[in-house]
């Protein structure tokens, strides 16, 4: 377990914050906070993430929110803390496993949208369970092969 360094410094005195990197990729499964699912760290600037306890990083598995610019190996940093709202991409446990989407609130219906247009929106409803785990802040997008984080 390694941690990986975004920043060399302080953002505007504000320190650095470690965010755990969760080692399952999102669409993968529900995450266990046992330490057997932690890939490593993230170090960013506290201003990055300003709720630590509440912020987790996660690889991205596939290419359905290409839409967003989210693609397959980024790293999407989640945020619990956030309230999701019309437009949010969030991370959602659907019928038991995590997964990334685009919350669409069309008039009282809520659904979970992929980015990509060859793949269907679904409303909430029509899942035998479905709920909000966290909001994606930001990704991150690793232009050379990351050891360790290369799936």
């Amino acid at each position: 377990m390694g941690v990986y360094r975004v920043s060399g410094g302080s953002a505007g005195g504000q320190g650095l914050i470690q965010v755990p990197i969760l080692g399952q990729c999102l669409c993968a499964g529900f995450p266990s906070p046992a330490d057997d699912f932690l890939e490593g760290a993230l170090e960013l600037p506290r201003w990055l993430a300003p709720n630590p306890p509440a912020t987790f990083a996660w690889n991205i598995s596939g290419d359905s929110m290409r839409g967003a610019g989210i693609f397959d190996r980024d790293l999407a940093v989640v945020d619990r803390s956030l309230k999701a709202g019309h437009g949010s991409v969030v991370v959602a446990a659907v019928d038991g496993e995590m997964s990334i989407k685009r919350l669409v609130i069309d008039g009282n219906v809520p659904r979970l949208s992929f980015d990509n247009p060859d793949l269907p929106a679904f409303a909430v409803q029509e899942l035998a369970e479905a709920e909000i785990w966290g909001v994606v802040r930001f990704s991150i997008r690793w232009h050379i092969a990351r050891a360790g984080l290369v799936r």
